[in-house]
């Protein structure tokens, strides 16, 4: 197409329509102690998001993408057949709950559930296909279920299909990309990634997240990767409490090297908004203003890199008021076009005290820029 300027969106009712059920937050209800409410991953923040840039008049000015479903075998790229096919039966019945036998990081699903995660996978697809094709110059998919957690045998935090991970295989496969970068920045480690791609060297893996937040006992610094893949697997678990100062630092003496280092040929953003200061699932300090600059030095390394090619999966972010400004900042970063929305919590983000980087978290980072030595190109 003629106008490289513009950005992919992917969305989709059905995404919303993805049933988790009556919890208590974050844990199944009842057993006489627990109220049953609505489940803290619910369709709330997404639709809100995508209201917002209706509101904004962005929605009218991206370039509509249209989701499919990924097939089994595209699904089986990251996952084990009996995983998928384990979705599937549930699905046809009542339900289920894709952690399988883990007794943490409850991901329950209703009738149907299988057919929209591979609607949510399929759009993370099409929205990389048309990245490498051309018909657009970046993409941001806005699905749900969200993927990042998902793992080859089992789901994990709300996480049925790996969307990214699957993206980033369909890359491999179908349009000659063989390196290829993952930066995470959702407030929870992006263990999916790394256990699909721990023994990989030609996939770099980097998840900025707090620490031991979620999984339990997972993405920890020393986590570097096996094998072929040693080194190239990056966890940068910062602190809670931590706020822009420390996000800016990891990107400027962590990420940006990292991704100069290894020179990939699409970068892939599992991209939260969970780090944001209300968030519920979170103890960061992070504002729309972090979100829409991260996403601008992505963007810049994506245009030195590798042709401008950038693809952003929807992940966390729960706060109903104030996660869709940061959906708003970064399709506006992406897309170059500033609306005349202007986020109202930034007054009290921006001025929350300990934004600035401090020592504890300066000490973790040049921790993790140790890790640098082990990326070649």
């Amino acid at each position: 197409m003629t106008n490289m300027s513009q950005t992919g969106f992917v969305w989709h009712e059905l995404y919303m329509w993805h049933d988790t059920g009556t919890y208590a937050g974050v844990l199944p209800s009842g057993h006489g102690i627990l109220e049953p409410e609505e489940n803290t991953e619910n369709a709330a923040t997404k639709r809100r998001i995508k209201n917002l840039l209706d509101v904004s008049g962005l929605t009218e000015q991206l370039i509509p993408l249209k989701p499919r479903a990924a097939t089994v075998d595209e699904l089986c790229s990251v996952h084990t057949r009996q995983y998928v096919e384990a979705i599937q039966k549930m699905s046809a019945g009542a339900g289920g709950d894709a952690r399988m036998d883990t007794p943490y990081g409850h991901t329950p699903f209703g009738p149907g559930g299988f057919e929209i995660a591979a609607l949510a996978s399929g759009g993370v697809l099409v929205a990389t296909e048309a990245v490498l094709t051309g018909q657009v110059k970046n993409a941001y998919a806005l699905v749900r279920p969200i993927g990042h957690h998902a793992e080859p045998a089992r789901g994990l935090g709300f996480c049925m299909f790996n969307n990214g991970a699957i993206a980033a295989r369909f890359a491999q496969k179908y349009h000659d990309v063989q390196r290829i970068a993952f930066v995470d920045w959702d407030v929870h480690h992006g263990n999916g990634a790394q256990k699909i791609f721990w023994s990989e060297r030609d996939v770099l893996t980097i998840s900025i997240h707090q620490d031991r937040v979620f999984p339990p006992d997972s993405g920890h610094i020393t986590d570097i990767g096996e094998g072929a893949g040693r080194g190239y697997n990056l966890n940068i678990p910062l602190p809670p409490g931590s706020g822009v100062g420390a996000y800016r630092a990891v990107f400027e003496r962590v990420v940006l090297p990292a991704l100069r280092r290894f020179r990939p040929e699409l970068i892939i953003v599992p991209c939260g908004f969970d780090p944001a200061a209300f968030d519920t699932l979170g103890r960061m300090m992070v504002h729309s203003e972090c979100f829409r600059w991260m996403t601008a030095q992505v963007m810049q390394a994506a245009h030195e890199l590798c042709g401008d090619r950038l693809v952003m999966c929807h992940e966390g972010g729960y706060h109903k008021a104030s996660t869709p400004f940061c959906g708003l900042a970064v399709i506006e970063q992406l897309s170059g076009i500033r609306t005349s929305i202007r986020d109202p919590w930034m007054i009290v983000f921006e001025n929350l005290g300990q934004q600035e980087l401090q020592p504890h978290q300066d000490a973790l980072i040049k921790k993790a820029e140790e890790l640098l030595a082990g990326i070649t190109a």
